[in-house]
């Protein structure tokens, strides 16, 4: 994908200079970004995907979910009550047969297509309600515990505006109350759900309503909503899944003991029946409030310890990947929303979780090493237990909030504003001021990039931590190979006579408009990556901080600001001084080590998204300034950079002494 999206825009990078490659050149470029894939790909293991056999098995389990709802109104103390329910309920039965002897794999098939049978046949004789729901629920048991569970929503969208869904998608069919008596019921065969019956909303599930919604249902006259983002159709999911129940009586439990990924899976009577410790108060409560169930989701240590409990059951069940994928989200979608606030406070601990949680992802990819992920998983807790008292026992210091805030700012800003600045000086140096604009259009586009994107995060998608580690990764990525190719280009043009013939070429030619939108590319890329994490990091600040302190905040990052700024000012002032070579050969280096750090970053990023697999390095090295951590992947990668630009040098350098 890197290499397409690097191709598409190849024509635009050598662009951002008025100069034009050669073949030559961008063969060489383009093989750099070969050579560091296939290097980093030595080191890496294949990122196991969704297929679409996921989906049709999910179909397979609504459809029997489905079956053991609606035969209470086909049939009735062993007699047909109504013959349109009870023809729909054979042709479905019939229809998992079939899917489960196609779409089911060799290993569970002879089981799941048992059942099925089962299935066809108790409802051909007229059995009981209970025996049907029985048999139904144990096909649809086995279809989920062989399929991979799909990302969990971390938030819903606000009561409001998820009636307003409901009233614009749904009410023509289910009426206004959702009472299954919309102006459009009475025509349709058969009947649209009833969404306050009781007795049917004891026996569905969420991720059957969400499947309804997603997919729609065969042979009936739900459609299927994909118009809707992810997080609309789960809002709508949990909205029409408590319509039946209420919060009057509320529960003695809190959120914290509710296993999310169970509530959605299994109907409440299911849940019941399996635990004591669930009644029908505490399903009436969370039912008819579900946004109760993500008030406790964002606090970001509960998050890493619920997905670490999860990750732990999965490794246990043998299932591997899903432990994995619990153990990613337990970090970047809980725990490194509160690293710098921890920093603040204990950086060691910091550090030694993190080192921990990285650990136990490598303890999970292993079979057969469950006492030693007990150990560490033990050990987490207990530091996150510790993390948890610092963080929660009282409000950051002042002291430790303005550094806080001071460090975000200078962490995520730095390298961001070098390439913006390495920009802009060469364009001052090669008489080129007319083009600072589009760099200057790159930094800002990038900046309203950077809050629109959250803000969009916050109120209509669900953007998680992985799909944010991956955006970061690729911009990096992109960025190191587009820095190092400008500096490449600048390296060639240290010798004098090389610039002077340069210039006699190329600075009295017109660059057309449409080419110099490479600079605001690189300028855009070089500064998006950064603002999204920036405002997410002050947003979990602030979570930690009283609102009397969120002028310290603000004050840590005006000096950050501040700081910057002093920064570029100094860069512009000083480098414009300097002869022109000099100038080239100090940018040059500059942007090296830029595509340095970001490369590092870059891995880094994609191993935390678990894209790239992690072999850790005999010796811990946690160096983040500068992009360096402790993992052979991102280790070969920064050393890639270096020695591509070593043979560069090595090769100019022979030709230059074969020229004389």
């Amino acid at each position: 994908m890197l290499l397409r999206l690097f191709q598409m825009n190849k024509s635009s990078t050598h662009f951002c200079y008025p100069y034009r490659s050669t073949n030559k050149v961008k063969q060489k470029i383009l093989s750099i970004i070969t050579v560091i894939f296939l290097s980093i790909n030595l080191f890496s293991l294949p990122v196991s995907a969704q297929t679409n056999d996921t989906a049709q098995l999910r179909q397979l389990a609504q459809l029997a979910e489905y079956i053991g709802v609606d035969y209470a109104d086909a049939v009735e103390n062993g007699e047909v009550v109504n013959a349109g329910e009870y023809q729909e309920m054979l042709e479905f039965s019939a229809m998992i047969i079939d899917r489960v002897s196609s779409q089911v794999g060799s290993d569970h098939k002879a089981a799941i297509y048992s059942q099925s049978v089962a299935l066809e046949q108790a409802i051909k004789d007229k059995m009981s309600v209970s025996e049907i729901r029985l048999i139904s629920a144990g096909i649809r048991g086995q279809l989920l515990a062989i399929l991979p569970e799909s990302p969990l929503p971390s938030r819903l969208l606000p009561e409001k505006d998820t009636q307003t869904l409901f009233q614009e998608n749904c009410v023509s069919c289910h009426g206004v109350m959702g009472k299954g008596d919309g102006l459009l019921a009475k025509g349709l065969s058969p009947e649209p759900t009833n969404f306050t019956d009781k007795e049917r909303a004891v026996n569905r599930s969420l991720l059957g309503l969400f499947d309804a919604i997603s997919n729609g249902l065969d042979d009936t006259a739900m459609p299927a909503f994909t118009q809707l983002k992810e997080q609309q159709r789960w809002s709508l999911a949990f909205y029409v899944g408590g319509l039946a129940f209420n919060s009057s009586k509320p529960s003695t439990k809190t959120a914290q003991e509710i296993d999310l990924q169970n509530w959605i899976n299994f109907n409440p009577t299911q849940l019941i029946n399996a635990d004591n410790n669930i009644d029908a108060d505490y399903i009436d409560a969370y039912r008819a409030s579900p946004s109760l169930l993500f008030n406790q989701q964002q606090n970001p240590i509960e998050i890493t310890k619920s997905q670490l409990n999860a990750a732990i059951d999965a490794y246990k069940g043998n299932e591997f990947t899903k432990a994995n994928t619990l153990a990613v989200s337990a970090y970047l979608d809980g725990f490194e929303l509160i690293e710098n606030s921890l920093d603040a406070r204990d950086e060691v601990l910091r550090k030694q979780i993190e080192v921990n949680l990285i650990n136990l992802r490598q303890v999970i990819n292993s079979p057969g090493e469950e006492k030693q992920l007990m150990q560490l998983s033990a050990e987490i807790f207990t530091q996150l237990d510790e993390a948890e008292k610092l963080l929660t026992g009282a409000a950051l210091s002042s002291g430790a909030l303005f550094s806080a805030s001071l460090v975000i700012l200078l962490r995520e800003g730095l390298e961001a504003l070098l390439v913006v600045i390495a920009l802009m000086t060469v364009l001052i140096r090669t008489n080129r001021r007319d083009a600072l604009k589009y760099v200057h259009a790159g930094w800002v586009l990038a900046l309203i990039a950077g809050v629109a994107t959250w803000a969009v995060a916050q109120s209509i998608i669900d953007i998680s931590g992985a799909s944010r580690e991956m955006m970061e990764g690729v911009a990096a990525l992109l960025a190191a190979i587009m820095l190092l190719y400008v500096g490449i280009w600048m390296h060639s043009k240290t010798n004098a006579e090389q610039w002077q013939a340069y210039i006699q070429k190329h600075i009295s030619t017109q660059l057309r408009a449409g080419t110099l939108w490479g600079l605001t590319l690189l300028a855009f890329i070089a500064v998006y990556r950064e603002v999204f994490e920036t405002v997410l990091f002050y947003q979990s600040l602030l979570t930690q901080a009283s609102p009397e302190q969120y002028s310290v905040a603000v004050s840590g990052f005006i000096t950050g600001v501040v700081i910057l700024a002093i920064v570029a000012w100094a860069i512009l002032k000083y480098s414009i001084k300097l002869p022109i070579a000099r100038f080239f050969s100090m940018t040059t280096y500059l942007l090296l080590v830029l595509a340095f750090i970001l490369m590092g970053k870059a891995i880094t990023a994609l191993q935390e998204a678990a894209v790239i697999s992690i072999s850790a390095l005999p010796m811990h090295v946690d160096l983040p300034w500068i992009g360096v951590g402790s993992t052979w992947q991102g280790a070969f990668a920064q050393i890639a950079v270096i020695l591509f630009f070593a043979f560069y040098r090595i090769s100019t350098k022979q030709k230059s002494i074969k020229s004389n």
